[in-house]
Parts: structure tokens; C-alpha cells; sequence
């Protein structure tokens, strides 16, 4: 894997991860950069499937391990297991990104940006490793802090100096 820059956006549910995520993504795309995202999903629901009627779907229920489905400009992929981050990295450097953006894996190393919509949530978080920007309320100026998620271009003028770097 070669270096590919690689951002964590972490924080609690609702808190305004993947309105970012997608802030940033549409951001980097109309700039010409080639973006994969990776979300975590940290709930105890199961994840949604395609509908159970469709071709992929119905050659897992028949016992396949993954289904692929590739048409219309787009592969969707399924795999009856949940793979760990480092393999999902794997996955994301076979295509070739010039950036990635993950939505969670808060404890996987790697540089984050932090919301923290109380210093109750900001005791919970401030010991993350790779805590790069902070959004909303943190009692330390180790790093730069945002006050508001609603700070769009403060917040975009980071990122894209981020990306530069």
C-alpha cells in the first residue's frame, strides 16, 4: 500500500460526521481528487440489504460467501463476513485513491477529526491518538478547534490545507 493521506472522522451518533464526510468528499471530487469512504457501523442493527428478491441477494441466502454485481457504473459488493479495518484499507488502496475518508474506527491509527458537542463528550474523546482538529468544545488548544460545525468555510479551509500538507 503506498501513502494514500487517510482521515478518521469520529465523534458520537448525530453529532454531524457524515453530513462532513459528505461535505468533504463532494469537496475533493469537484477538485478532481479520486476520494473512498469507509464508514463504520457501530450499531448493534444489522446493516440494510438490497432487496432479498434481487439476483445478489438471493445467491447468499442459496450460500455464496460474496456476491458481486457490477453494472450501471456501479459494483456493489457483499460479503457474509464483517472484515476488519485493515483489510477494508486493503480494499480501498486497490483503488487507486488519493484520499480516503473514514467515518469512525476512532481507535485504528490514523489521523482524526474530532466532534465533541460538550466537554462530557470531549473527556470521552481527548485520548484518541491522532487527534488533528477538533469541532465544537474541547478544553485544550493542542490542536485547532473549530467552535461549530456550521463553520463551513473555516471548516473546509482546514481540510483542504489538511490535504495539502
Amino acid at each position: 500500500m503506498g501513502a494514500v493521506k487517510t482521515l478518521h472522522i469520529v465523534g458520537y451518533k448525530n453529532s454531524g460526521k457524515t453530513t462532513l464526510m459528505n461535505r468533504w468528499i463532494r469537496l475533493l471530487t469537484e477538485k478532481g481528487y479520486r476520494v473512498f469512504a469507509i464508514k463504520h457501523h457501530a450499531h448493534d442493527t444489522p446493516l440494510a440489504m438490497p432487496d432479498e428478491r434481487k439476483d445478489s441477494f438471493t445467491y447468499l441466502q442459496h450460500g455464496a460467501y460474496a456476491s458481486v454485481v457490477a453494472g450501471a457504473q456501479l459494483t456493489q459488493q457483499i460479503i457474509v463476513e464483517e472484515l476488519s479495518f485493515q483489510q477494508l484499507q486493503k480494499v480501498a488502496h486497490l483503488h487507486e485513491p488519493d484520499m480516503i475518508l473514514i467515518e469512525g474506527y476512532k481507535y485504528e491509527k490514523g489521523d482524526k477529526v474530532v466532534f465533541s458537542r460538550d466537554l462530557r463528550e470531549w473527556e470521552s474523546l481527548k485520548r484518541i491518538d491522532g487527534i488533528k482538529l477538533v469541532i465544537g468544545v474541547a478544553d485544550t488548544y493542542a490542536v485547532p478547534v473549530i467552535s461549530s460545525r456550521t463553520a463551513k468555510k473555516e471548516l473546509d479551509r482546514w481540510f483542504l490545507s489538511y490535504v495539502q500538507s
